[in-house]
């Protein structure tokens, strides 16, 4: 299989549960809920993204077989192999692409692979630590993992839905937009109605790393 990745990078895990943890991101290109064309945001399945997933020009981005992405990983993850390391596979939708074969090779490496994902496809075998974050009128069919992770606000949600699912941790992460404090307000009062759920912050846009 080849591979098209947006980026790899080393930085600071900025949100949800391993919010603060040093981590390997590996952004793959691509996405089943919008194509990434500013013309056609309006009528995408998902209307507010805020990242870049659209081709392979991004930082050790690339077309990568196998071995040679998981030579590029090992390259920029900059540890040895005695120590776990956190791998973010996130996109876009890194299920387009992430499989076991790779998860297998990266595991030999002692990587803890994690994936961020909308939850519309099912993951591979091997994944430690799975995110989903639902977009609202998609159909979740990865209905368990360790952390549900919801933009808020989003026109029709329904928290009730969400938690009757399996997930150990459940957060709210306000819309980062031009309204960010109008939705932080929103965040914090759906949260005192809600004590279930918890404040997720992008706490990477706040300090200034990637």
């Amino acid at each position: 299989m080849i591979y098209s990745v947006k980026e790899i990078f080393l930085t600071i895990q900025g949100e949800g549960y391993n919010s603060g943890r040093k981590a390997t991101f590996c952004r793959f290109s691509g996405c089943n809920l919008w194509n990434g064309v500013e013309t056609s945001r309006k009528t995408a399945k998902c209307n507010f993204c805020d990242t870049d997933f659209v081709g392979i020009d991004g930082i050790n981005g690339g077309k990568y077989t196998l071995s040679s992405l998981v030579s590029k990983i090992e390259k920029v993850s900059k540890e040895s192999h005695k120590e776990k390391k956190l791998l973010v596979f996130t996109g876009g939708e890194p299920l387009l692409q992430l499989d076991e074969a790779l998860i297998k090779n990266l595991k030999k490496k002692n990587y803890e692979i994690a994936i961020e994902t909308n939850g519309t496809i099912n993951p591979p075998k091997g994944v430690d630590w799975i995110c989903v974050s639902p977009k609202i009128k998609n159909k979740i069919v990865l209905n368990y993992g360790n952390e549900i992770k919801v933009v808020y606000p989003q026109k029709g949600i329904n928290l009730n839905e969400f938690e009757s699912l399996k997930f150990e941790h459940y957060y709210l992460q306000p819309l980062h937009n031009k309204k960010y404090n109008q939705n932080l307000k929103k965040t914090l009062e759906a949260i005192m109605k809600h004590p279930k759920w918890k404040l997720s912050l992008q706490t990477h846009k706040f300090i200034g790393v990637k």
